[in-house]
Formats: C-alpha cells, sequence, structure tokens
C-alpha cells in the first residue's frame, strides 16, 4: 500500500508541474507533442487535441514535449509560428516558470487543505525545564501549558518559540497548572544554540523543552489562506537555505537523500493520518518547485538562465554550447541521483 500511495503522489506531484508548462505554452501558442508521467517505454497513450497524454513505464518524473525543443539536436529545432523558439525569451522563460509556480501554488493549496482539517502541532505544554534558566528562576516547571505570552494568545510551541527569539525585554508568561491559570514574568537570555543544519548559533531563550504532546489546531477559510502562505513561504526558504548549506559543504553529502527516502517518508506519512500525508506533499511539492529553479542546464532554471543570457545579450548560446552545458546538467543530475540512491542504500544496510 506505501508503494501505491508513493506512485500516486509523486505522479499528482509530476502532473501538477508539468501541466504548469503545458498551460502556459498552450496560451502563448507552442504546440504539445506529449504530456508524460514518467519516462521510457509508452505504457498508455491518448491522443487529445494535438498532445499525445502518455504514462510511460518509470514513474519518476515526466515532461512536455513542445515543437521546437530539441536540447540536445539544434539542428531538429522548428521555426514554425507555433513553435517554442519562436517565442521571445520573456515568453519562454514564462512557460519555463510555469511549472515549478504550479508546485508552489498546488502546495498552497494543500496546505490550506491542512488548515481546515485540522494541523497537528506540537503542544506549548513545558516538558522540561533547565536549571539556572531564567523559567527556572521565575517558578515554570514541567508540565505547565503556555496559554498566553503579554497579550498573545499560544496555541502551538511554534507560537511560544517565535515570540521568544524576537522579544524585547521582559515576557509575562500565562501558565495553567493543575488546573488554575498563574502568571510569572521573566527575561530571556541569549545563550549558546545549534541551528537545523547543526551550526552553532545565539539566540534568546529561557531554558524550556517541549513536551511530547500534539495538538491539533483548525483554522477558518481566512486562517488557513494566511496558514497556507506562511506555511509554503516558510518551506520555500527552508530548502533554498537547504541546498544552499549543501553547496558550502556544511550540510553533508551524506545527508542527500533519493527516490527511497522520499518513498519511505510518504510510506510512513501515509500509515501516520491523511493530515501527515498532505503535509509531505506539500513539502515535497515545494521541494521539487524550489529544485527546478536551480541553473542547471537540465533543469527549468537552467533553461531560464540561457534565455535570460538572450534578453541581455540579444544573442542566443551557441549550438555547442547548448549541447555541452545540457549534457554536463544531465551529468550533475544523474551524479546527484545516484548520491542520493548510494545514501539511500547505505541507510538500509546500516
Amino acid at each position: 500500500m506505501g508503494f501505491i500511495t508513493f506512485i500516486i503522489v509523486l505522479s499528482v506531484l509530476v502532473f501538477v508541474h508539468e501541466l504548469g508548462h503545458f498551460t502556459v505554452a498552450r496560451l502563448l501558442g507552442v504546440k504539445v507533442y506529449v504530456f508524460s508521467i514518467g519516462f521510457g517505454k509508452k505504457l498508455i497513450t491518448k491522443h487529445y487535441k494535438g498532445t499525445d497524454w502518455t504514462f510511460s513505464l518509470i514513474p519518476l518524473g515526466g515532461y512536455v514535449k513542445m515543437k521546437g525543443q530539441e536540447d540536445l539536436n539544434p539542428a531538429l529545432a522548428n521555426n514554425d509560428p507555433d513553435s517554442y523558439l519562436t517565442k521571445t525569451p520573456f515568453q519562454r522563460i514564462l512557460i519555463l516558470l510555469a511549472g515549478p509556480f504550479a508546485n508552489f501554488l498546488l502546495a498552497f493549496v494543500v496546505y490550506i487543505m491542512i488548515g481546515l482539517l485540522g494541523n497537528n502541532a506540537l503542544s506549548p505544554t513545558i516538558g522540561k525545564v533547565i536549571e539556572n534558566s531564567p523559567a527556572s528562576t521565575a517558578g515554570l516547571k514541567a508540565n505547565d501549558e503556555i496559554v498566553k505570552i503579554n497579550n498573545m494568545e499560544i496555541k502551538t510551541w511554534d507560537d511560544l518559540s517565535d515570540i521568544i527569539k524576537n522579544s524585547n525585554g521582559s515576557l509575562t508568561f500565562f501558565i495553567k497548572r493543575e488546573g488554575r491559570l498563574i502568571s510569572r514574568t521573566l527575561y530571556p537570555k541569549v545563550s549558546d544554540s545549534v541551528n537545523m543544519f547543526k551550526e552553532k548559533i545565539k539566540k534568546k531563550m529561557i531554558g524550556i523543552a517541549p513536551a511530547p504532546k500534539l495538538v491539533k489546531i483548525h483554522y477558518s477559510p481566512l486562517e488557513s489562506i494566511s496558514f497556507a502562505y506562511d506555511k509554503t513561504l516558510e518551506a520555500s526558504k527552508m530548502i533554498f537555505l537547504g541546498v544552499q548549506k549543501l553547496i558550502q559543504g556544511i550540510v553533508p553529502h551524506s545527508e542527500i537523500g533519493g527516490v527511497i527516502s522520499i518513498g519511505t517518508v510518504i510510506s510512513d506519512a501515509s500509515a501516520s493520518s491523511f493530515v501527515a500525508l498532505l503535509t509531505i506533499t506539500a513539502l515535497i511539492s515545494v521541494n521539487l518547485g524550489v529544485l527546478n529553479l536551480l541553473p542547471i542546464p537540465a533543469l527549468d532554471g537552467g533553461h531560464i538562465m540561457f534565455n535570460l543570457y538572450e534578453m541581455i545579450t540579444g544573442l542566443k548560446p551557441s549550438e555547442k554550447m547548448l549541447i555541452n552545458l545540457t549534457i554536463g546538467g544531465w551529468v550533475i543530475l544523474l551524479g546527484l541521483m545516484s548520491l542520493g540512491l548510494y545514501n539511500d542504500i547505505n541507510r538500509l544496510l546500516g
């Protein structure tokens, strides 16, 4: 069942991505020969309005084949009015951006669904108080539930963390303890910590850790839109930063995961709950959008760079340059995929 869920989720993400390219290409008058979910041998094909809609053997991606788009053999390029090549660089960039944008939009919609169904989050309940910390000095205890800080209502542990991190001066905590509401005032202290990339940082803390307790937060339709925007933006920033840290060598290459890791995460989420599956789907969709914007020639981001070059200089890259860079891009992609698969196998064997 987990494998089937993985294939369905991946196919939906790829379909949405390619539908973005397809829709804008057709709106700009570009003929699309093939819309394929998967690569390799075609298993099912339906011809509709000039396009072959196809399911292929290897369900690990997809593509739309547009008239005139011949990256590895520019000699076959077509310059008819309905060709990709006859569009302006700006129009081509719009077609290229449409795929990643569709993935961001899908994540946004999925997060709205999560907000309406109820988002699982860590409860603002204290699990541990560190000795000699501001929290300990103020008299906070394990199992205290923080309901308000100053005049701000606290629903999740993230709410609590954000207020402490951005605080200036004292904070008044309103705490539910054994059925009673009490207040305590304390001063956050800048202390040593580590971020999600295991880098040493300084941040304001009060010396508490969360209890392993979840709460389900339901949002109104309007609140869900705001929640979805924040979560999509947060996920995008996190993935962009992760890629940056990987390039800088701060995140080790052993952390790169492949198709097995993705499948495992989706399978585990589906076994947990529908909301967990939606959360992972949204995160992977954002991941797909971000990674396709990287300036690697075989990806949308690489083609965008080619078109920006043409916009700025008024010159198209030479055929030799296009072929060499595209081949180089595929080498990089295949290398990353192989590394991810190698790491996955190592984790399984370990």
